[in-house]
């Protein structure tokens, strides 16, 4: 099977403690935005993927590529077909920054998850220049830099609305409200290779803000647990 993050890293190290955890039983994964693919193997966990993402021609044309879907859904993220309970983990990899609706899909997916599971969330933080620059650069020039800007056979451009779940101060927040408990917390640099204009529009956005949308980082990784106890608050 797939991993759900590079060997050795972060989310890697969370799965085989959750695994370990539930004493090798099958962890069920949802890769929820599964147009985005982190192809490494996790040996000798078994594992059960299902994906979910919306119905665009060049998430479909990906998906219908992935062979270690055990079974996806493509359409309306906030009536995806995921049963209460039925899964341990979530992957959320660039999905959020890109919908619309971004709280009631999330609150949608966390129904799925079984009570001690986890979330496993990469997105752009809105607040970071590179967000901004994202957000405001016109469609059109962003379907004409795409292919020059991005790996042979990345998904894009998928749309950038960036509501205001998808900044940090939105997702912790978000996590306060819903008794989440988020166990690990990083920022990262990790956009496309913007090249040498792509760099100096986020140099830019950074100065002209004066800081408010820092050049630091583009990316916010977490994993956030769902307590045990469904009536468990963060103080």
């Amino acid at each position: 099977m797939r991993s759900v993050a590079p060997e050795g890293g972060l989310f890697d190290q969370r799965i085989r403690e959750q695994w370990a955890g539930q004493l090798g039983r099958r962890l069920d994964l949802l890769i929820a935005g599964c147009a985005h693919d982190e192809p490494l193997a996790l040996d000798r966990i078994e594992t059960r993927l299902t994906g979910v993402d919306e119905d665009l021609p060049v998430i479909r044309s990906v998906v219908e590529e992935r062979a270690d879907l055990a079974t996806w859904s493509l359409g309306d993220l906030r009536s995806a077909p995921v049963p209460p309970r039925s899964v341990d983990v979530i992957q959320l990899s660039f999905l959020l920054e890109r919908i619309h609706h971004a709280e009631l899909v999330f609150d949608r997916l966390l129904q799925a998850l079984r009570p001690g599971g986890l979330v496993l969330l990469r997105m752009r933080d809105r607040r970071s220049a590179y967000g901004l620059c994202d957000r405001l650069t016109p469609g059109w020039l962003r379907r004409a830099l795409w292919r020059h800007l991005v790996a042979d056979g990345t998904p894009g451009p998928l749309p950038a609305v960036y509501e205001p779940l998808t900044s940090y101060d939105g997702i912790h927040a978000f996590c306060l409200s819903r008794g989440l408990l988020i166990t690990d917390d990083e920022t990262r640099t990790s956009g496309p290779a913007l090249g040498r204009l792509g760099r100096t529009a986020v140099t830019l956005a950074d100065r002209l803000s004066r800081g408010r949308y820092p050049s630091s980082h583009d990316e916010i990784t977490m994993v956030i647990r769902k307590p045990q106890n469904h009536f468990a608050r963060l103080i």
